[in-house]
């Protein structure tokens, strides 16, 4: 088998690492954080724990990426260590919930905070409820609810499908300059604000006043907050897609590692500091957006204003990446026998996966209408960890399976690293459960969650015996 060069050194790998964590999420999910905990410090605790945590996920993610350095990732990794069954619901979730509910999130974020620039309807509370699809034993989708918004958001979907399907050059350049205004909004939420000398440090160590968390409750807040801090995070496993092509792996991978997901650390910890220099806890649990509230607080709506139009364009190059990037993933199914055939074709003009994009457009518009921004990424974290979790703990399996198989790099610490990601993994998976049910329950949320994510994953079970039926035929 060819192998690629190892042309990748230490500092382009962890440029890399902080290339693909840092996104939209940062702009939103804190506040919904501060509000599930409600105390600065345990707020700034999770993001410690969650970085720590996908620390020791890259880690062990790169042992996988320098023994099979081929394309497809977690696809191979799982098909390597549990089978076709296990490897194939993978690729099917990626198309069902994780890549396009990433994808339905991030544009959320481009029309939740366009909504603040330009109004837009919204239907009065009887009409929002006058719809409802009601999924047994997972609850109730309400379509309407935020109606303006969601139109946005499909809107900039089918804008972004139609230019990834004409033309991956112009998709690149949208990405660009999305990057460019991406790094300047974090710098002005940074230096901005935590040194306008208008905020109030007294906030940094000041409870809601209806913070009463302990025992069992407060674990709970602690890892439904987590489920914010993985959104931002995210992407920490892509270092692995050139693990094969970093010099000197066994020590740039950890290195790399280490300085990329301590600086997305820092960047993260600044950016909550910021966001409650001006913001007291339950001030900030209460901003729908965060990033625009706090830079008003300190330039005014005027400032407000600039940060949300930065937000906007980042988020908007944001989507077209994710449907520019995860079409691959439905392309390669197809490939493989393993999806429609008509996705994986070529456009005979434009040279582009276009039917591919097409799908991924089409069903994250659909799940767009299901939810909110915080109900999609929470859904595609979900789903994204049980298969995290699969992959770490397939480190023992292949240790087993495959103990005299080139192993390039090997992970630092083994075997308490993937051991303690694996137990907070279950830990998490479990919790979150729990939370989701107990929202319903309580009426918070119109629908179980991590069940909506755990359904639309399982679909692929009938569809992978199809397809395994139809090639032997």
């Amino acid at each position: 088998m060819p192998h690629l060069q190892r042309t990748i050194g230490l500092s382009s790998a962890t440029t890399i690492v902080i290339g693909t964590i840092i996104g939209s999420t940062i702009f939103m999910k804190p506040a919904t954080m501060a509000g599930q905990l409600g105390s600065p410090i345990f707020l700034l605790a999770v993001w410690l724990v969650a970085g720590v945590i996908s620390i020791f996920g890259a880690m062990s993610f790169a042992e996988l990426g320098t023994m099979f350095p081929e394309t497809g990732g977690q696809y191979v990794y799982l098909r390597k260590a549990y089978g076709d069954f296990i490897a194939y619901l993978y690729g099917w979730g990626s198309i069902a919930v994780i890549n396009t509910a990433a994808i339905a999130a991030i544009a959320f974020v481009c029309a939740e905070y366009a909504a603040e620039l330009v109004h837009l309807p919204r239907f009065n509370g009887h009409t929002e409820n006058s719809i409802v699809l009601h999924i047994p034993m997972i609850g109730n989708i309400l379509p309407l609810q935020n109606f303006g918004v969601k139109m946005l958001a499909i809107v900039i979907i089918a804008v972004l499908s139609f230019v990834n399907y004409i033309s991956v050059r112009l998709g690149n350049g949208v990405q660009f300059v999305s990057t460019v205004l991406k790094a300047l909004a974090l710098v002005i939420l940074v230096l901005g604000i935590l040194f306008s000398g208008t905020g109030s440090t007294q906030n940094f160590v000041t409870n809601s006043a209806i913070f009463h968390l302990s025992g069992w409750s407060l674990f709970a807040a602690f890892m439904a907050a987590t489920t914010g801090a993985f959104a931002s995070y995210d992407g920490w496993n892509n270092l692995n897609m050139v693990a094969g092509e970093i010099k000197d792996p066994n020590r740039n991978i950890t290195r790399s590692l280490l300085f990329g997901v301590l600086a997305c650390i820092i960047i993260y910890l600044l950016i909550t500091l910021a966001y409650m220099y001006v913001l007291p806890i339950d001030e900030m649990s209460r901003s729908s957006l965060v990033a625009s509230d706090a830079t008003a607080k300190v330039y005014g709506s005027a400032g407000g204003m600039i940060i949300a139009i930065l937000i906007v364009v980042s988020a908007f190059g944001a989507t077209s990446v994710n449907l520019l990037a995860n079409a691959r993933v439905v392309f390669a199914m197809a490939d493989a026998k393993s999806f429609f055939p008509w996705t994986g074709k070529i456009h005979s003009r434009f040279q582009t996966p276009g039917n591919s994009v097409l799908v991924l457009g089409i069903w994250s518009s659909i799940l767009v209408i299901s939810g909110s921004f915080d109900i999609l990424a929470d859904m595609f974290i979900f789903v994204s960890w049980i298969f995290y979790g699969l992959v770490v703990f397939g480190v023992f399996i292949l240790r087993r399976k495959m103990p005299k198989a080139e192993r390039p790099y090997k992970v630092a610490g083994y075997p308490v690293v993937p051991a303690v990601f694996t137990l907070f993994t279950a830990f998490y998976l479990v919790t979150t459960v729990y939370n989701d049910i107990n929202n319903y329950l309580g009426g918070k949320e119109p629908f179980i969650n991590s069940a909506l994510g755990i359904l639309l994953t399982c679909i692929g079970i009938p569809l992978f015996f199809y397809f395994r039926t139809k090639n032997k035929n």
